[in-house]
C-alpha cells in the first residue's frame, strides 16, 4: 500500500489543457473516487498515475518515490478497465493466475492463492470457463481477482461498472466495498456516476474542465458544496438553483425571488453583505422543500405557490416539478399524494437549510 501525491500537475494535449495545476493527496489505504462530467480530466489523471501519460508540469509520488518517468510496469499498480481486459483464450483460472505465473510463483502458491481469491469473489465454480462464457458481473469479478492477486501498491479503476445493468451495478458496488474492507489497498476509482461516488468513496474528488473543484467526504460534498457547480453536480434529483436579488432596507433584509420576498434572519443577512454583487444563487435540496405547507411569515421561511408540471412516481417517494413564476422547483413527496398535473400547490422551505452562492463568483457564501 502507498500514499499517492500529485503536486501542481498539468497535462496538455496540444492547445487543450486536460488537467490544470492539480494538487491531490490520496492517503495510504484510502478509497478515493474521481468524478465529474465527460472531458473534465478524471481519466487523464488516472492515466498519469498509471504511467500511461506523462505530466507536462508538476510531480507525482507513489509511496514516497517520484514516479514522473517510471514506466507503468515498474510502478506496481493494478488497473481494472471498463472492458475488463481479460485474455479470451484463457480460462478463468489462467486469467487469475497470469500475474503469479509471470512472477514465476510456485505451482502450489498459484493454486492456493487462486482458489482463495476465487472463493472470496464467488467465482470458484467458474474457474474452467472462458471469459465468453461469463456474464458481465462474473467477468468483472475475474478482473478484480486478477488485480488483487498482484498485491499492488494501489488499485486504479476506470469506470469498471459502466457496462453492467442497474441491478448488477448495485450488487458490484457492495462487492467492491466489501473487498476494500478486506484488502484496504489505496484505491483511485474514476466514474461519471455520482451514485457510485456517494455510496463507495471515503472521499470524492470533483473535477470540471480540468480543474479540481472540491475534495471532501460524500456527506460534506452534498451538504457543503463550495460552489454552484459542486452543488449542481452532486445530488439526485438535482438541487434547485434559483437566482435572487438581495434587498437590504431599514425594514430588514430579504431575498427577492420566486415572485416573493423571503425575509432573512439577522445572521444570514450579515453573511450576505460580503457578496460581490446584488444577486445570489440559492441552492435548495428537493428534500428540504415541503409541499402543501400553511402560509406564514416567519423570518427565513419562504412560502410560494406554483403549478404542478411533472409528477414522477418512484415507489417509495414521488418527485414533482412545480413551476413558480419563471422557475421550476423539484421536491419530494410521499407516494400516493393525490396530486395531479396542472393543480396548484403551496411549497415551503427554510432559507437556513439552503446554500447561498455569490451571483458573480459562484462561490458559497453561507
Amino acid at each position: 500500500m502507498a500514499k499517492i501525491v500529485l503536486r501542481r500537475v498539468t497535462k496538455s494535449f496540444g492547445q487543450k489543457v486536460a488537467v490544470d495545476d492539480l494538487n491531490l493527496e490520496v492517503e495510504d489505504g484510502e478509497f478515493v473516487i474521481v468524478v465529474g462530467p465527460s472531458g473534465c480530466g478524471k481519466t487523464t489523471t488516472l492515466r498519469m498515475i498509471a504511467g500511461f501519460e506523462t505530466p507536462n508540469m508538476g510531480t507525482l509520488h507513489i509511496g514516497g518515490t517520484l514516479m514522473n518517468h517510471v514506466p507503468p510496469k515498474d510502478r506496481n499498480l493494478a488497473m481494472v478497465f471498463q472492458n475488463y481486459a481479460l485474455f479470451p483464450h484463457m480460462s478463468v483460472e489462467r486469467n487469475l493466475s497470469f500475474g503469479l505465473r509471470v512472477r514465476h510463483a510456485s505451482k502450489k502458491e498459484i493454486n492456493t492463492q487462486v482458489h482463495e481469491i476465487a472463493e472470496m469473489l464467488g467465482i470458484r465454480p467458474l474457474l474452467d470457463r472462458k471469459p465468453a462464457q461469463l456474464s458481465g458481473g462474473e467477468r468483472q469479478r475475474v478482473a478484480l481477482g486478477r488485480a488483487l492477486l498482484r498485491k499492488p501498491q494501489a488499485f486504479l479503476l476506470d469506470e469498471p461498472l459502466s457496462n453492467l445493468d442497474a441491478a448488477l451495478r448495485t450488487q458490484m458496488r457492495f462487492e467492491l466495498k466489501r473487498i476494500h474492507a478486506q484488502f484496504p489497498v489505496t484505491t483511485v476509482y474514476v466514474t461519471h456516476d455520482q451514485v457510485e461516488a456517494m455510496t463507495m468513496a471515503d472521499r470524492i474528488v470533483l473535477m470540471n474542465d480540468g480543474e479540481l473543484q472540491q475534495v471532501a467526504p460524500p456527506e460534506t460534498l452534498y451538504a457543503e458544496p463550495v460552489n454552484v457547480f459542486a452543488a449542481g453536480f452532486i445530488g439526485s434529483p438535482k438541487i434547485n438553483l434559483v437566482s435572487a436579488r438581495i434587498d437590504h432596507s431599514s425594514g430588514g433584509s430579504a431575498l427577492r425571488c420566486l415572485a416573493t420576498a423571503i425575509p432573512l434572519t439577522t445572521e444570514i443577512a450579515d453573511q450576505l453583505r460580503s457578496a460581490q454583487s446584488e444577486t445570489v444563487t440559492i441552492g435548495i435540496r428537493p428534500e428540504d422543500i415541503l409541499p402543501q405547507s400553511p402560509m406564514d411569515d416567519t423570518p427565513g421561511r419562504a412560502v410560494v405557490s406554483g403549478t404542478v408540471e411533472v409528477i414522477e412516481p418512484l415507489g417509495a417517494e414521488t418527485h414533482i416539478a412545480v413551476r413558480v413564476g419563471d422557475d421550476i422547483l423539484t421536491c419530494r413527496t410521499p407516494p400516493r399524494s393525490g396530486l395531479e398535473m396542472g393543480s396548484t400547490i403551496n411549497l415551503s422551505f427554510d432559507i437556513a437549510q439552503a446554500t447561498i452562492f455569490d451571483g458573480t463568483s459562484g462561490l458559497r457564501l453561507c
